[in-house]
């Protein structure tokens, strides 16, 4: 659960860079990362890599291969590791938290201002713009995603029994999830094995499940509070909701986006269609990672059950549970980094889920 395991030139880089470097490094990150996953992916090479060195090329794709492989922001992920690989637990989570606390902050005054003025023509006309732009910019990402992820004919019928299953038929996401899973590590599994080397491990077993019951306990705090404390229906429902968000969130926040809009709009009624869309027009312009559109979401939901100070204590039960697992996945995983990017049919597994 401690910090990296470097060597040499790595170890020197590591012991002389400062914490007040790192504040400054991973600020920078934190504000710089517009534009969704892939351009803050090449914010955080060109800084970390290219300018800082603090990783060189193959360690900083292997960290990526990893972040790939778990639910949630792959790019939060990996700007944690980066400060975990420098220094450890506490590194991870002030670059982790660096990465999300700016954009948290904006979207939170962006939901107050919308919920206070949205109505306003003017508001309107903005939001019909950002529209608008959202519309392109997700087109333009399933295109990207395609051409990353549909390799074989394999990835063709996933990908098109998959859309057809969620948009026709309306099969819940996780169980979506499963399948695609299911079908990718018995169908693709295989394709890269002859190729494949194994992985060098690097944790230990009390070490990892410390370190998975310490996060739990973090993770799950504030909600059993809440539900111990009662009077707060609406925060225990958005605390369990986003929880569960968490862990079915594979293939990066576009992949989760039609599973959050069809619970929040037509099962829970916490926002309108309308209203998401803006939301995500608002996460897609500040910084930080995309899925920052369910903290729009968790203060509507609160807003709409008690005012503004409800709606706060929304958005931060909903970062709170959304980010909580990523360090936890983090923490837990980075030590086994190299041994689990190199398992041929986990790789199958989650070509098949992107």
């Amino acid at each position: 659960m401690g910090g990296a395991d470097s060597t040499g030139d790595d170890a020197h880089r590591e012991s002389d860079y400062t914490w007040r470097r790192m504040f400054a490094v991973f600020w920078r990150i934190g504000i710089l990362s517009f534009g969704g996953p892939a351009a803050q992916i090449a914010v955080m090479h060109r800084i970390l890599v290219e300018e800082e060195e603090l990783l060189d090329e193959e360690r900083f794709l292997g960290a990526l291969s990893f972040c790939m492989l778990l639910p949630g922001p792959e790019a939060m992920q990996l700007a944690t590791y980066a400060g975990w690989r420098l220094r450890g637990v506490r590194g991870g989570l002030l670059a982790g938290l660096l990465f999300v606390v700016p954009g948290a902050l904006v979207v939170l005054g962006l939901a107050m201002l919308y919920m206070a003025v949205g109505h306003l023509p003017i508001m309107a006309a903005l939001f019909l713009g950002i529209k608008g732009a959202v519309l392109i910019i997700v087109m333009e990402a399933l295109l990207r995603v395609a051409k990353r992820a549909l390799h074989s004919a394999v990835h063709w019928i996933i990908a098109g029994l998959a859309f057809v299953a969620i948009f026709f038929l309306s099969v819940p996401f996780p169980i979506l999830i499963l399948i695609s899973a299911l079908a990718g590590f018995f169908l693709l599994g295989g394709q890269s094995a002859e190729n494949s080397e194994p992985g060098r491990g690097g944790g230990s077993t009390s070490g990892t499940v410390k370190t998975v019951a310490i996060w739990m306990v973090v993770w799950w705090t504030p909600v059993f509070v809440l539900m111990a404390v009662g009077g707060y229906e609406v925060l225990v429902q958005i605390g369990n909701f986003f929880s569960r968000l968490a862990v079915v969130t594979f293939g990066g926040a576009y992949a989760v986006l039609a599973y959050l809009a069809q619970d929040v709009v037509t099962h829970k009624g916490w926002m309108s269609a309308g209203e998401m869309m803006d939301g995500l027009g608002l996460a897609e312009t500040t910084p930080g990672p995309l899925i920052l559109v369910t903290e729009f979401v968790g203060y509507v939901a609160g807003y709409r059950a008690g005012g503004v100070s409800m709606g706060i204590a929304g958005a931060l039960v909903t970062l709170w549970v959304t980010f909580a697992p990523c360090f936890l996945w983090i923490f837990a995983g980075a030590p086994y980094i190299e041994q689990l990017t190199a398992q041929p049919r986990l790789k199958g597994a989650l070509e098949a889920i992107t």
